[in-house]
């Protein structure tokens, strides 16, 4: 009987170069031992396992894109290296994977066939962030993107920052590098002056800044947030 292989959920970094620093040397062992990969971006993927190994066998690899709008008959096809005995890895974009990731699909189907899934350590933005702010971390949610539609993502601010005050609890989220002067924007104009909100952007890189104020400070003393990683957290003190 043949045994079946591992999923591995392999962490990426959050940007800049470094890599030795941030992954466990352990990780990057077995990431680096692994030959097929369940991945949202190849280049990307590629770009890291180099990272870990310069001499990484990139060509003896097999690479699968897995999207948000991969059917689940093609995660079949992954699913059937793992029942063969083959490992698999699956490398996300940035940080974690499964977090605000289609990974999270094959983790599923893979513990529907009882397939050992590992998830590695590695850095995750959203600890990061709420480490870092000093609101409550013992009663926290991860909304991950806002909804596109400006009206529809003001609502969404405003029911965060209403359910803040009311209970306490840290609300965190994210949008897409192009969208984040936009989220600021309605935050500053649509929040209350006395709302507390922290700004981590470039987390882990040597341009990496974490910073809380009042809605009100921020009004005076906002940066550019364009075209770089960056979490939101509206909280309050624990």
């Amino acid at each position: 009987m043949i045994k079946t292989g591992k999923l591995y959920l392999i962490p990426n970094t959050l940007g800049g170069e470094s890599v030795l620093d941030i992954i466990p040397a352990e990780v990057i062992k077995i990431a680096t031992s692994l030959r097929f990969f369940a991945v949202e971006e190849i280049k990307s993927a590629r770009r890291l396992l180099r990272k870990m190994d310069r001499e990484f066998p990139i060509d003896d690899s097999q690479f699968t894109i897995i999207t948000r709008k991969t059917k689940e008959s093609e995660l079949m096809n992954i699913l059937l290296l793992l029942t063969n005995g083959e490992n698999v890895g699956i490398i996300s974009e940035a940080g974690c994977a499964g977090i605000a990731d289609p990974g999270a699909d094959l983790v599923y189907l893979a513990h529907s066939q009882n397939i050992e899934v590992v998830p590695l350590v590695g850095p995750s933005s959203i600890l990061l962030g709420l480490i870092g702010s000093g609101f409550s971390g013992q009663n926290f949610t991860f909304h991950g993107y806002l909804p596109k539609e400006r009206k529809d993502r003001m609502k969404k601010l405003k029911d965060m920052e209403m359910d803040t005050r009311r209970t306490g609890v840290t609300h965190i989220f994210m949008d897409t590098p192009y969208r984040n002067m936009h989220v600021l924007e309605d935050i500053l104009s649509g929040c209350a002056d006395i709302t507390q909100l922290c700004i981590a952007s470039n987390l882990t890189t040597s341009g990496q800044r974490i910073q809380t104020m009042s809605v009100a400070d921020w009004k005076e003393k906002t940066f550019d947030l364009t075209k770089i990683p960056v979490l939101f957290l509206i909280g309050t003190a624990q």
